[in-house]
């Protein structure tokens, strides 16, 4: 195995690149089918916007409560497995909401469905960046552009599948069998040993106890937590623009704007489709022009694109809207997980779990905010909240470091 600059990566790294690529991929698809049929879910139960909203901020909830101890299992088992076994446990956790025939049980299995994402998220993520650092070179806006072309493809089966009045149930049982079942097969590809393996440095030893070399002083774990709060706000601008494609997009095309079934679920396809197009051009973007510059300009993108499709409400322009609103934070999430990681002053790991933990109390908090406003004025006032997070990625892009140093 090469080390960190080498220009050449071995066969066992370039499998491990694919095998976590392939990671991302299923850990969107899966949820993503679920997502443009939330009307008939709506509709099946009889929820009211708040009703729905309160369930699906279970997802987040059981991603908060779970989300930390990811560290745990991720020392005890090693990444690969934590993130390949989890995969099929969230695949059966998503056919139970799709299945639930009530609010209670939907909110249960959204819990164990947000709990298990959040787990397995840690551990993909943590094994991205194992893999970019022994590639030398930055990739990890291209894993989080290959999970949102999973997205894209769940958003388009679920949409499919709405279309044609494939049940719900059945849908989703087909979608876990055929995208989680294979997922058992990814320890055998992803790298082995411990996740730390390569971290042998002195700037990472030195936060690390036991590794016989001082610790950060404590005006520099200071201004680290300090920095690791603001790119969790950062991050938390990010979940409400992505929840609003997720959570809301489809209701808002179908009730506000008489779309139809399959034409709903595109809202979330566009804005994840654009999404996948920023992150896979993301890393020679960021290169180019330095991360900082990328995603503050993205925030304006966002912006400017919600407040476009909600000042001009047809079907063409808010999906336009909702495309460009992707586009616009489609590095943003990637580029706070590397920043975390690699804050100075903290045992290596901390940032990235503490900050992915922050990032789901956006998205708890966006749902029910967003019913809230909406049954008390509109979905489309509601929606500004996008508008508002788009200003927030502009504003709090500024604690980004210029330039990424990949190795």
């Amino acid at each position: 195995m090469p080390e960190p600059g080498t220009s050449s990566p071995s066969a066992l790294l370039r499998r491990a690149r694919f095998a976590v690529g392939a990671c991302f991929f299923v850990n969107a698809v899966l949820y993503a089918n679920l997502v443009p049929r939330f009307p008939e879910v709506k509709a099946e139960l009889g929820l009211s916007n708040v009703s729905l909203g309160t369930a699906l901020a279970a997802l987040p909830l059981g991603a908060l409560l779970a989300g930390l101890s990811s560290a745990v299992f991720i020392r005890r088992f090693g990444s690969a497995r934590v993130a390949s076994y989890g995969l099929l446990l969230l695949a059966a956790a998503v056919w139970a909401a799709a299945a639930a025939p009530n609010w209670l049980l939907l909110a249960a299995a959204l819990l164990c469905a947000g709990a298990l994402d959040a787990v397995v998220d840690v551990a993909q993520n943590a094994h991205g960046l194992r893999v970019q650092r022994l590639y030398g070179r930055s990739i990890l806006n291209a894993f989080h552009g290959i999970w949102s072309i999973g997205a894209v493809t769940g958003g388009l089966l679920g949409s499919a599948a709405a279309g044609l009045g494939v049940p719900l149930e059945v849908h989703l049982a087909v979608v876990g069998v055929v995208f989680g079942v294979p997922a058992l097969l990814g320890p055998r590809a992803l790298l082995a040993g411990p996740d730390d393996a390569d971290r042998d440095g002195p700037e990472g030893d030195a936060a690390d106890p036991g590794s016989g070399r001082p610790a950060a002083s404590r005006p520099v774990r200071r201004a680290a937590f300090g920095a690791m709060a603001a790119l969790g706000v950062l991050a938390i601008c990010g979940a409400f623009v992505e929840d609003a494609g997720a959570s809301w997009s489809a209701l808002y095309l179908r009730d506000e704007l008489a779309a139809g079934a399959a034409l709903a679920g595109l809202g979330f396809v566009a804005l994840q489709a654009a999404m996948t197009l920023g992150r896979l051009t993301g890393d020679r973007a960021v290169d180019r022009f330095g991360q900082r510059r990328v995603v503050r300009a993205g925030g304006a993108l966002t912006a400017a694109g919600m407040g476009l499709a909600l000042a001009v409400p047809s079907i063409p322009v808010t999906l336009l809207g909702f495309a460009l609103a992707g586009l616009g934070v489609a590095t943003l999430v990637p580029a706070v997980y590397h920043a975390a990681d690699e804050l100075p002053g903290l045992p290596r790991g901390l940032g990235l779990a503490v900050v992915n933990w922050l990032l789901r109390i956006g998205f708890l908090v966006s749902p029910p905010l967003i019913g809230f406003v909406a049954d008390a004025t509109s979905l489309r006032v509601a929606l500004l909240t996008v508008v508002v997070a788009g200003v927030g990625a502009l504003t709090f892009g500024r604690v980004l470091p210029r330039t990424v140093n990949s190795g």
